[in-house]
């Protein structure tokens, strides 16, 4: 299959700066990831992610799913679930590969806010 891949450019924006803000993210009733080194991903008209560093993330809390999707701006996408959590299937997503558009958000999570118990911000 060729998959197509596209530049961001002003019809679709993509933009990512680094985060002053602690985020904590939990889970089941459990911090899952808890950082002041994210990174904040701004997507044409998306409301903006946090990145989340692997290193800042319990990882021993979320198991690898067969779920994948496939992103033309960032490129291949892989899941996990979050084991704590009734609402955790595939609630974390990462871009083990992504293209150089976005190369930044390697070796990062971003979690669905509908899918934990909360994503806090704190300036």
């Amino acid at each position: 299959m060729n998959k197509v891949i596209r530049q961001p450019d002003a019809g679709h924006p993509i933009a990512i700066q680094p985060s002053k803000a602690r985020i904590v993210v939990t889970a089941g009733g459990k911090i899952v990831a808890d950082t002041r080194a994210s990174l904040t991903l701004r997507e044409a008209s998306y409301p903006p992610v946090h990145y989340i560093p692997r290193k800042d993330v319990d990882m021993t809390q979320l198991s690898r799913t067969d779920h994948a999707t496939y992103c033309p701006y960032k490129g291949d996408c892989a899941y996990y679930s979050i084991a704590s959590s009734e609402r955790g299937k595939n609630a974390v997503w990462t871009y083990e590969a992504p293209y150089p558009a976005v190369a930044q958000i390697r070796d990062n999570v971003a979690f669905y806010p509908d899918r934990v118990d909360a994503i806090k911000v704190e300036e």
